[in-house]
């Protein structure tokens, strides 16, 4: 057998060649979780996606397919989605040390102490923050604003992190995923080519089920769980109150972020803006600091580091700044290292091929798309490259079966936009782990909604349920063309 046959045909790379780098990747994040731990993957992951690349830019050196062409068109392609990223995420670590020092999230712990009962307080995390990603679309504004509130008022009742965390993104990327303001739910609407509330309405019959059964989830884990208020739950916030001005005035720094969001203000401006509010909250609301622009400048650069005289207390008030958001950008860029040479080199245009060869029947098809959404969103390490390439993957072959276009768009919907925060690596994962503060695979387990998701899709699309008849449903379609 020669060197061709070995790599390919037309000089493109073979699918087991394609595999390579993919297999690479998966098997040394695992040894690295494995032996090292999940909490080491945001170490190592950044070398291993550079060693990653290397070695699929390597095979497509020698296999000869290796072009300029190829591999500019794969960098512009996956840096136009992922490098928008990190300005938002520098803006966040910005927004986490101006709140926490002007008294937002301290007066938001405080009141949530006050007027949430712990044994409901998951559901209720989950179904707040879901209610406000409807109303934003933004499952990122979310989490980095009420959701890092939660988990200091959760932390105080006893909940671990990981639980709490769930909470919060099992609710947020409910709501980023029904809202119509939402840019993912529009890019897969429009891949797909449906209309958005069509969409938005077919979704329904396989996110609601999975969010029910995420709420009761929720639910039995507050009531069966030892958790409650403190001894006195006024020691933690009289603690707090020593060390911050507890002001409801301070809520107006969120309250107006929300406008802002709800007016559809672009997310960088919105959590630009919400960090110079927290600047100007430090001098009114905290004037005890005693804080010149300078010190205010080098909090955020490095973080803030209070001393309240609790231990666990000052972790929560504690912030890494921007400082502490560096390795996230590391790994972000790292992370489009792989994706760009991925596509550049055609391998990844070869797995999908792969994927979709020998599918002929409904069932077959969706958990197909499931499971090529899981996978481009490993291998892309971002949702947007993913449900674009996944949507141009599968448009021809659900029109060719007779399938209409919804339920490719709800497939896409339900691989990808909710699992992206669940992959070490992707963008949605590494942000929302860096915001909160828990490692992505410790609160995997807990995203219920995030898991069950998926799986719905493909029993959905097992059972049938409002899928019409592939002849019925297409032939119009294909008459009009």
């Amino acid at each position: 057998m020669n060197k061709r046959s070995i790599w390919g045909d037309r000089n493109r790379p073979s699918t087991v060649v394609s595999l390579g780098p993919l297999s690479f990747l998966l098997i040394s994040l695992v040894a690295v979780i494995v032996f090292m731990g999940s909490d080491s993957v945001s170490e190592f992951g950044p070398w291993i996606l550079i060693a990653s690349s290397m070695l699929a830019l390597g095979l497509a050196i020698f296999g000869g397919i290796a072009t300029k062409r190829g591999l500019r068109t794969g960098l512009y392609r996956s840096a136009l989605q992922i490098l928008p990223a990190i300005p938002i995420l520098i803006c966040i670590a910005m927004v986490a040390t101006t709140w926490m020092l002007s008294g937002v999230v301290p007066t938001l712990i405080s009141f949530g102490l006050e007027l949430l009962s712990p044994r409901f307080f998951l559901v209720i995390a989950c179904a707040v923050c879901s209610v406000i990603s409807v109303m934003t679309g933004s499952s990122w504004t979310t989490i980095a604003t009420i959701g890092v509130a939660f988990m200091g008022i959760g932390g105080v009742m006893g909940y671990s992190d990981p639980w709490i965390a769930g909470a919060v993104i099992s609710g947020a990327y409910f709501g980023d995923k029904v809202s119509p303001l939402s840019d993912t739910t529009v890019v897969a609407s429009s891949t797909a080519g449906v209309d958005l509330f069509d969409h938005i309405r077919y979704l329904m019959y396989t996110t609601v089920p999975a969010m029910g059964i995420s709420l009761v989830v929720f639910l039995c884990v507050g009531l069966f769980s030892t958790v409650g208020l403190p001894d006195s739950d006024t020691a933690v916030t009289g603690i707090l109150g020593d060390t911050f001005n507890l002001t409801s005035w301070t809520l107006l720094i969120p309250v107006f972020t929300l406008l802002m969001i709800v007016l559809r203000i672009p997310t960088f401006i919105v959590l630009l803006v919400a960090s110079m509010l927290g600047v100007v909250g430090i001098f009114v609301f905290q004037p005890q600091f005693s804080m010149s622009v300078a010190d205010v400048l080098s909090s955020i650069w490095s973080g803030v580091d209070l001393k309240t005289g609790d231990a666990f207390l000052d972790g929560l008030v504690g912030t890494g700044g921007i400082i502490g958001m560096l390795p996230t950008v590391f790994l972000v860029l790292s992370a489009m290292l792989f994706g760009s040479v991925m596509i550049g080199t055609g391998m990844l245009a070869r797995l999908t091929e792969a994927f979709t060869a020998s599918l002929r029947k409904r069932t077959p098809i969706v958990s197909a798309t499931v499971c090529s959404g899981l996978a481009m969103n490993c291998a892309t390490a971002d949702q947007y490259l993913a449900l674009i390439i996944t949507g141009n993957m599968y448009r021809s072959l659900y029109r060719r079966f007779g399938l209409e276009p919804r339920l490719l768009g709800r497939s896409l919907e339900d691989s990808i936009s909710v699992t992206s925060v669940l992959v070490p690596w992707n963008s949605c994962g590494l942000t929302q782990s860096t915001v909160l503060g828990v490692a992505t695979l410790s609160y995997l387990p807990c995203c219920i909604f995030n898991i069950l998701t998926p799986l719905m899709s493909i029993l959905v699309a097992r059972i049938g349920f409002r899928i019409p008849d592939p002849v019925k449903c297409y032939k119009p379609a294909l008459d009009a063309k």
